[in-house]
């Protein structure tokens, strides 16, 4: 097989992006780059789970573009790159603007059916 550079579309790269966050332990990865870059085998010693697994797991994170690796002498440096979120930011926000106007008509349904009822129970018979 030849090698060949692929180009990766948007969808791609967001599809990439929910298969690497869809693991807790490279979410708690992710977690823990949020404090400040470290190096692999500090972040591998903060997991029960062994080096090369750690290791496999940044990979992956670094394949969806979530964490940006460099060299620092024998250690490589692990930081967060938090572009690829604001895509899965976007697609929540869809279900986030959903959920309010579902919350917003629920809400004005049940005071226009409280208002009803208190004007019914007002009223002399």
């Amino acid at each position: 097989m030849r090698h060949r550079s692929v180009t990766y579309s948007a969808s791609q790269m967001t599809e990439a992006t929910f298969q690497a966050l869809s693991d807790p332990t490279r979410r708690a990865v992710l977690d823990l780059l949020r404090r400040g870059r470290q190096p692999a085998g500090q972040i591998a010693e903060a997991f029960p789970v062994s080096r090369p697994a750690i290791s496999k797991h940044l990979r992956l994170l670094r394949r969806a573009h979530l964490v940006r690796e460099h060299r620092e002498g024998r250690h490589r440096v692990y930081q967060l790159n938090p572009e690829p979120l604001r895509a899965v930011d976007s697609w929540i926000e869809q279900y986030r603007v959903f959920w309010a106007s579902s919350l917003n008509n629920l809400k004005a349904f049940v005071e226009a059916e409280h208002a009803r009822e208190t004007q019914t129970s007002r009223k002399p018979k």
